[in-house]
């Protein structure tokens, strides 16, 4: 127990994996209570089942898409995305939202892919005009696997966007676009830094890659599934992004590179917040990580206090958005736990998932 509050501070846990930790630790322990052992397990299971159900309409939906068959360049990761969102808001009445975070995010990996493994630079200025101008007619002039991708993308945001207006009566569709179309540009200037060679400055880069990390869309859609805002309160909300997205923003995209950065440069990506450091203030790999690291402790405490300073805005919504940061320091805590075959991942997914207690 002493070991494992060490490696990460129990406030930047993923909840839902803690528990169950906690539940094998506490049926070792010699004064524990044989009923409130097996209502914990009951009530982990419980929601375990509901979860299942949740991915099984998410995989019904992604087959549908065609994005995993016919975009063979793409990442099919669909159960990781869906552990994402259990890692965001594992609540049992919280189902819709979990489905529709599941659709988000295999978006936000296909179309990530799109701009970093395949897409020529003509062609993602393409794709990123047309996600902007959110108009049918410019698909004229894409390739055919963007028109794949961008038509799913299409319909699956105003299917979202029909549903919180056929219920909540909020127009969301703007709020969405706009977040789509943030996340696109930043897609495409990583690009052309990729193709020209450029090694941004840290702030230079971070300023792109907390949007570029897709945070920002996932807490937008999340928002007008787990609140119920009039029109007004949305404008005032999500006209400029909230310091709570940005800072959850900036936690993923900082724990994602101490993850993922070297084996992303190997394959061929910019340089990330690490090696941005590295260049700008001439520093080794070591002393660059324990910069990231002390970033990312505090940027926690700036989440911390808008916990606690922000009491009107909507609590459940403030923690999504330190769920996501949490998830980041999970899925990213041994490598890129969202790679192919990981290994953390799939015990993660097994004793969430699959396994009951």
């Amino acid at each position: 127990m002493v070991s494992h509050a060490l490696e990460l501070p129990l406030a930047w846990r993923m909840l839902r994996l803690e528990s169950n930790w906690f539940i094998n630790v506490y049926e070792t322990k010699t004064d524990m209570e044989p009923v409130l052992l097996e209502l914990a397990k009951l009530d982990f299971n419980m929601v375990q089942a509901i979860h299942q159900e949740d991915l099984k309409h998410s995989s019904r939906w992604w087959k549908r898409t065609g994005l995993g068959e016919k975009l063979d360049f793409a990442r099919d990761r669909l159960v990781e995305n869906f552990l994402w969102t259990v890692g965001v808001i594992f609540e049992p009445q919280f189902g819709n939202c979990r489905r529709m975070l599941t659709k988000v995010n295999s978006l936000i990996t296909t179309i990530d892919d799109v701009y970093d493994v395949y897409g020529t630079l003509d062609e993602l200025e393409l794709f990123t005009d047309a996600v902007v101008r959110w108009d049918l007619n410019c698909m004229d002039r894409l390739p055919d696997y963007m028109k794949l991708c961008f038509l799913a993308l299409f319909n699956s945001v105003n299917e979202m966007a029909y549903d919180i207006l056929k219920y909540q009566g909020v127009d969301i569709l703007p709020y969405l676009k706009k977040a789509w179309a943030d996340l696109c540009k930043s897609y495409l200037l990583e690009a052309k830094w990729y193709f020209s060679g450029y090694t941004p400055t840290l702030q230079e880069y971070m300023d792109n890659a907390w949007i570029s990390i897709s945070a920002p869309v996932i807490l937008v859609h999340a928002y007008f599934y787990v609140s119920n805002p009039t029109t007004e309160e949305a404008s005032q909300f999500m006209d400029e992004y909230p310091d709570i997205i940005r800072w959850s923003s900036m936690i993923l995209r900082l724990a994602d590179d101490l993850g993922t950065s070297t084996d992303e440069l190997k394959r061929g990506d910019i340089s990330k917040s690490i090696q941005c450091y590295m260049h700008e203030a001439g520093v080794s790999e070591e002393k660059a990580r324990e910069h990231i690291r002390n970033l990312i402790e505090n940027t926690w405490k700036k989440i911390n206090d808008y916990q606690f300073d922000n009491p009107c805005i909507s609590q459940t919504f403030i923690g999504i958005a330190m769920n996501l940061a949490r998830m980041a320091q999970c899925m990213y805590q041994y490598g890129d736990g969202h790679g192919v075959g990981h290994l953390e991942t799939k015990d993660r997914v097994k004793s969430l998932l699959i396994k009951p207690l």
